[in-house]
């Protein structure tokens, strides 16, 4: 018995659903939004895509942003790099010897930046460089809409009377303010990834438990 064509079309498409997030693994910098003058906290999520470990995983500091604080990771060691004027413009971090991350895991590196007091372009661009075991190395660095993507986070002009210092002045409520919200972005990107592949699997199953009765 021949599928129907509109059968043949919900399956494909529900296919393509589902593969289609298990390949958007990318270097991702949380949170996706930020204040200008803001002391925040950002998390950078490295997942493995390849069947090798990651082993070193560079990230670049968008202009304007200071950093000089970063969370100890057990066993990876860490170095900054600084421009002409010593300023640090980027960030190695680099797992011991036979270690990193495995295939089907991701690590998540944490430092805080002081962001820029003006909003410019209005996004801070965080290039990465997720180099594996065999040398090869991921560059994190291209446009939104492409293969390999530089992660931004949106950066909107702090309220009037917001004082941040630059990084100075920050209380533990503004922190926790800053934390809570990189966690809520985080939560809904998790749940709009979600529901797209629960969906695309529920039209998947009704479509073959069709076919089957149909026979």
């Amino acid at each position: 018995m021949k599928m129907k064509p509109i059968a043949i079309a919900v399956i494909a498409t529900a296919a393509l659903t589902l593969f289609a997030g298990t390949a958007s693994a990318h270097v991702t910098v949380w949170p996706k939004e930020t204040k200008t003058g803001a002391y925040e906290k950002y998390t950078v999520r490295v997942p493995v895509e390849k069947e090798i470990n990651t082993v070193k995983v560079r990230v670049e500091f968008p202009t304007g942003m200071k950093v000089s604080t970063v969370k100890p990771i057990p066993n990876w060691s860490y170095e900054f790099e600084k421009d002409s004027e010593g300023v640090n413009k980027a960030i190695t971090w680099t797992a011991p010897s036979d270690s990193g991350i495995k295939q089907h895991e991701f690590t998540e590196f944490e430092f805080v930046g002081a962001n820029p007091k003006e909003v410019g372009e209005g996004t801070l661009v965080f290039k990465a460089f997720q180099t594996y075991a065999d040398n090869s190395v991921v560059e994190w660095t291209g446009a939104p809409d492409s293969n390999t993507p530089a992660s931004v986070t949106t950066l909107t002009a702090a309220a009037a009377g917001e004082d941040h210092h630059g990084g100075t002045g920050s209380t533990e409520h503004e922190h926790a303010d800053q934390t809570d919200h990189g966690d809520k972005a985080e939560e809904a990107t998790t749940s709009s990834n979600t529901w797209p592949l629960v969906l695309s699997g529920g039209a998947l199953l009704l479509s073959l438990i069709s076919l089957f009765r149909k026979r």
